[in-house]
């Protein structure tokens, strides 16, 4: 459908707004359960979307792990129903007395976080026997992004060492491999499979020596494709819950399509060739250079020239000018911080406006 984004009612929605169209998203979820042969195999991460109602939609596809970096993700993750949560961030200071929190008050869930040292290792382990509960982690593998983690060959020390501390269970291995984004599948594989090889040298050298078989969570969205070959692994894609045209244009071999569009309008025309949008700073991610924020899908031979933080200025061809109200639609290059920017997704299908989802844990704090 050429013109999928058009709504029926426009003059509806103020702007700048951050549109779900609902189908697609759920054709996206399907894709994920099909690239990785089996609901089981997958633990989404929730960044991209911070929805509850996303949640829902991924639960009855059967996924039921689920991975998130904030403790209002794993807050918002637990009031959606999911059976484990992994915290795939390393928790520190108030940070572990909150997730510990978490842990008492929704027994059901099977929770974990990441460690890549024994002081953060020690901390938890102090903060749950404090609260009379078991703190299970997962070790952070540093794979080549060098954001976070220990480096593989040191890695079996400090699961020795977590094996001999009271209330802490180590569950297995967290390897995300970010940093490999290849437009070029091949070499995208061939990178993704080298970063993993010493994982699994890890997983098979922890095995020898008496752990319990690790459980290996790889990747993110890139490398969903690589890693889901392999039936040893646990997937994280997240960012393909609703794509954007970021990795919709440098990962051909996916399929998964656009489900947020960021709706604006002209509000003014200071100059020949020049028009004026109210999508700013504060309504689209604005990490990327000028022209790398936003790709518009009804607007042809324009360039972004200039963006502040309730104004996006465009130059198009001189009589070609769209009059002021005109309504623009256009895909973000990177979803996730965008949709952070906004309290709510106004929900669409075949159109029209059917719902409003809050984006809830774009908050720091929900309830704990």
């Amino acid at each position: 459908m050429e013109n999928w984004f058009v709504l029926a009612h426009p003059d509806k929605i103020d702007t700048p707004a951050l549109l779900v169209y609902r189908d697609r998203v759920a054709r996206n979820i399907d894709l994920m359960v099909k690239t990785a042969g089996d609901a089981s195999r997958l633990i989404p991460h929730v960044k991209t979307h911070k929805m509850r109602e996303v949640v829902e939609m991924q639960l009855d596809k059967g996924i039921r792990r689920f991975k998130c970096a904030t403790i209002a993700e794993a807050e918002m993750l637990a009031l959606a129903g999911a059976s484990a949560v992994l915290v795939a961030y390393q928790l520190n200071g108030p940070k572990i007395d909150r997730y510990l929190e978490l842990v008492g008050k929704y027994p059901r869930i099977v929770w974990s976080s990441i460690v890549d040292n024994i002081d953060s290792a020690r901390a938890l382990a102090g903060k749950a026997q404090q609260r009379n509960v078991h703190a299970s982690v997962f070790l952070d593998i540093d794979s080549g992004m060098h954001r976070t983690g220990i480096p593989p060959e040191d890695a079996l020390e400090l699961a020795r060492d977590i094996k001999s501390i009271k209330n802490l269970r180590l569950l297995g291995l967290h390897a995300y491999d970010g940093h490999i984004r290849d437009t070029d599948f091949a070499t995208r594989t061939e990178r993704a499979e080298a970063a993993m090889r010493p994982v699994r040298e890890l997983a098979r050298k922890m095995t020898a020596e008496g752990f319990d078989e690790p459980l290996i969570i790889a990747g993110g969205t890139p490398t969903f494709t690589v890693h889901a070959k392999h039936k040893d692994l646990w997937c994280s894609p997240g960012t393909c819950v609703f794509s954007d045209h970021g990795y919709g244009s440098q990962l051909k071999e996916q399929h998964f399509q656009p489900a947020v569009v960021l709706m604006t309008r002209v509000v003014s025309r200071p100059g020949p060739g020049l028009v004026t949008t109210d999508l700013g700073h504060k309504s689209v991610a604005a990490e990327n250079p000028i022209d790398k924020r936003i790709f518009f899908l009804n607007l042809e031979g324009y360039e972004v020239v200039s963006q502040s933080e309730e104004h996006l200025v465009i130059r198009v061809p001189e009589g070609r000018e769209p009059e002021i109200g005109a309504v623009l639609y256009g895909l973000p290059y990177h979803v996730c911080p965008s949709v952070a920017l906004h309290d709510e997704a106004i929900i669409i299908v075949d159109g029209e406006e059917v719902d409003v989802w809050p984006v809830l844990a774009r908050r720091r704090s929900i309830g704990v």
